[in-house]
Order: structure tokens, then sequence, then C-alpha cells
């Protein structure tokens, strides 16, 4: 933890390199390099199994090393300051390589088994849950921010497999859609002990497309 006045820490997620969570300070607004200290403080509490309900204000500015005052410059609370939370830990679009369903839906779920080792998506995830009945606006902002993209992004890969007959006529979509990721969040969130191996994401959909297969 990082003392008051003395910047944010320097510690980067598992499995990242600074620079790719971090950009140079140099290269930033200046106002904005206390704004992403402040959210990073809140990812590194949260990793840590700091539960979002004991995570106060004081707490956050002191892990970042800024005066309370710059966080409710920013936000007008703690629900607010997590909703950016949310949107700061998604990685960037994903580049689907188009070739094939097979090779677009391994490409999704890869993403997300990448992100379990890394910690905080789990821990996010936990966290929202835990607050979905006491902050409406939370699981709103989470299923906006985290949720509906990814699944838009598989049903647009499902729906052009089942176009090109790649997939059966008659697949339902949307239940497809679940029944792909439902592998990866139960080992993620649900079953974290039965691990994510690195052939994964490829035998999740080469055992689900091996029943969908045109006859």
């Amino acid at each position: 933890m990082s003392p008051a006045g003395t910047g944010p820490r320097t510690r980067c997620p598992r499995g990242a390199a600074p620079a790719a969570r971090r950009p140079s300070a140099l290269h930033r607004p200046p106002h904005q390099v206390p704004e992403r200290a402040i959210i990073e403080a809140v990812m590194d509490l949260l990793e840590d199994g700091v539960p979002l309900t004991e995570l106060s204000i004081e707490r956050i500015a002191r892990t970042a090393g800024v005066g309370k005052a710059t966080i409710y410059r920013r936000w007008s609370g703690k629900e607010e300051l997590f909703v950016d939370v949310i949107r700061a830990a998604e990685p960037p679009d994903l580049d689907l390589p188009g070739t094939s369903v097979r090779d677009d839906l391994v490409v999704l779920l890869e993403s997300l088994r990448l992100r379990g080792p890394a910690g905080r998506s789990p821990a996010l995830l936990h966290n929202v849950h835990a607050r979905t009945k006491s902050s409406p606006g939370l699981w709103a902002a989470y299923h906006d921010t985290v949720v509906q993209p990814r699944r838009r992004l598989g049903l647009e890969v499902l729906r052009r497999g089942r176009e090109n007959g790649e997939l059966r006529a008659d697949a339902d979509l949307e239940l497809l859609n679940d029944i792909v990721v439902g592998p990866l969040l139960v080992r993620t969130v649900l079953n974290p002990d039965a691990g994510l191996p690195d052939d994964l994401a490829q035998r999740v959909v080469d055992t689900l497309l091996e029943g969908l297969r045109l006859s």
C-alpha cells in the first residue's frame, strides 16, 4: 500500500505486464492519473478479497495514495465509482478470425479463460452478485457493460454459423449461447478448484459442436 501523497501502487494484475494495464503517466492528461490510480486501488483491494461492502472511501483513498476529496470530485459515492471499475476491467473488443464458427467461439471462450487466472473478473462478479438486491443500479451497469456486449457477440457468431450451414437450422441460438459460456463461468466462479487448463476453450467448443453438426 502506498503512503498518502506518494502516488498509486505499481502492482499489476497477475499475468499482465505493467505497461499493458497502466500506461505511463507521461502519456495521459494529468487529471486522468489519480482517476486511474483510484480505479486500480479498488481493483487491487477486490482482488485481495476485500468485499465491496467493506471498501470505504477512506480506505480506497489511502490505497490509491490520494485524498478523499480527490475521489469525491470525480464520483458522488462508492457505487458510482464501482460502475467505472466494472467498465475499466473489461478488455478491448475481440478481433475474431471469422474463418469458422469453431474458430470464433474458441477465441471468445479463450478470452474468458484468460480472465479467470487474472483474479479480477471473478472478484468483480462475486461482488456484483452480492450487491444485486441492495444495489440494482450496480447490476444494471454490470449487465449493460459486461454481459450484454458479450452475449451479442456470441449470438452474432452463432447466427452466422446457422446461416452458412455450420450449425443445424433448428438450433436455438439463445440457449446455445448460454451453453457455450456456461462451463467457463462455472469454473471461474462456482468451481474454481476445477481449474482452467490451456485447452479448455477448444475442448468445450469441440464437444458442443459435435452434437450440432449437420447429419
